[in-house]
This record gives structure tokens, sequence and C-alpha cells, in this order.
């Protein structure tokens, strides 16, 4: 298929997991990507994989100096971008009692302040027909232990689906969401945990899981391009999960 054909996705933390899995099937689909992340290997090493039509930007979704320049840095390889995935962000799990104050703002500035001004810096590149699609969580629905800021910011997010819609309505920009569950990525790499504990963490999640597995960067990516493509046009303002069911069936 080559829905995407001449088209372009910015794709915020594109370096890898969902956000390189969505740059990957956009571009296998005729399109261009360009995809953030938070260090310039990392950015190199993704484009290098993706190909000619991938293009890197080093940004820091919780940097408020970088979100704002990131309109000027798109600039430079298109004026229009189709598809604003907005995924960037990691998560960090505690008990409430040992929670700081800058864990609170690392992870809010990270996933609320940054998709929020990713969407207003790039909103004058969009044009009807156009689409920003959310990253928000199974934790949004479900209760889970050291989840309490994490699940908060990640609702904050669940929220902007909504509002965003209502106001970009006229201007023919839908807005979408996709929550995913326990999907293959690199999320608890920024929780402290060492390779044995994550192995640890995951091998006690997995049963939990109507599926008994995780799910693979490629069906998140799957329903992100749905909701961006024409197959979904009368779609506005929707959250679609992506968890095998682990936030209906008990």
């Amino acid at each position: 298929m080559q829905r995407f054909k001449d088209k372009f996705a910015l794709v915020t933390g594109g370096t890898n997991g969902m956000g390189y899995a969505v740059a990957q099937q956009f571009i296998d689909e005729g399109g261009r990507a360009i995809i953030t992340g938070r260090s310039l290997e990392t950015v190199e090493k993704a484009i290098n994989q993706l190909g000619e039509k991938a293009f890197g930007i080093v940004s820091d979704a919780g940097d408020m100096k970088d979100l704002l320049n990131l309109q000027a840095n798109v600039r430079k390889y298109t004026n229009t971008i189709d598809l604003l995935f907005a995924n960037a962000g990691y998560g960090k799990f505690m008990p409430i009692e040992n929670v700081s104050e800058s864990d609170f703002d690392e992870l809010f500035n990270m996933l609320v302040k940054g998709p929020f001004f990713t969407v207003q810096q790039i909103l004058p590149l969009m044009k009807n027909g156009s689409s920003v699609i959310f990253n928000t969580s199974v934790a949004t629905e479900i209760s889970m232990p050291n989840f309490s800021i994490y699940s908060a910011a990640k609702s904050a997010v669940q929220s902007f689906i909504k509002t965003f819609a209502t106001e970009l309505t006229e201007r023919g920009i839908r807005v979408n969401g996709v929550s995913p569950g326990h999907i293959k990525t690199n999320i608890f790499n920024n929780t402290g945990l060492n390779r044995e504990q994550i192995e640890d963490a995951i091998q006690n999640i997995i049963p939990t899981i109507p599926f008994k597995r995780q799910g693979e960067p490629s069906e998140i990516a799957s329903a992100v391009l749905f909701l961006a493509s024409e197959e979904a046009s009368y779609i506005h303002g929707a959250e679609i999960k992506v968890d095998a069911g682990i936030s209906v069936v008990g």
C-alpha cells in the first residue's frame, strides 16, 4: 500500500520502539518521516536504518527551548506535516512516598508539556486533512502501584484528545489517540532498574495480560497509521486501545 505517498510525518521519540515503528511503516507506505530523539547518536543510528526518506532532529520533548525551536528545525525539511505523532516519553515508577518534586516535574515536563507545545509549534505546518495522534497509555484505565505520576501525566494527554479535537475541527485537522498496553519498548530504561530487574518486572506483568504476551511496536504503528489514513476519515476525538484487552478483560 502507498497510503502516504508524498506525505510527511513528524514522530517525536522516533529513534526506537513505537515511534520508530510508526516512522518505518509510514516510509514503507510511500511517505517521508522526521524523527526526534534526545541524542545525536540515537537519531543518526535510526535515520541510517530508516533510509533516505528519514530525517532526524535532536530535540528533548521535556526542554522548552528545544520545543520552541522545533518548528524551525522541521522547516529545514518540509513546510507541511500530514501526520504528527506526539509520542516522546518514558516512565519512572515509584511509591508515593518516594516521589520528589524533581521526579514529578520531570515526567510532567516530558509527558504533558512536551506533547502540548509540540502540537502548538507544528500546527502552522498542518493543513486540512492532516492528523494529530497522541500516545496515551493503559495506565489511564487501570490502577497500578508506583504509577501515580505517570498515570496522571498520561491522563492529561488523554484529555488533550477531546479539547484539541474541538479546537481544530474547523481547520479540518483530525485529532485522535492510541492507548498502548504493555509493549516491547525501552520504557523501563530510565527507572534506575538494572537489566535483571527490568526482566523480572516484565515477567511479572506478562501473566496479567489477556494474550499472555507483550505487544509489538508494529502493532501500535498499524493503529496509528490507520488513524492517520483516509480509512479513518470519520474518526475524530477518539482513543483506540491497543492493549490486548487488559483494560476491559478481567
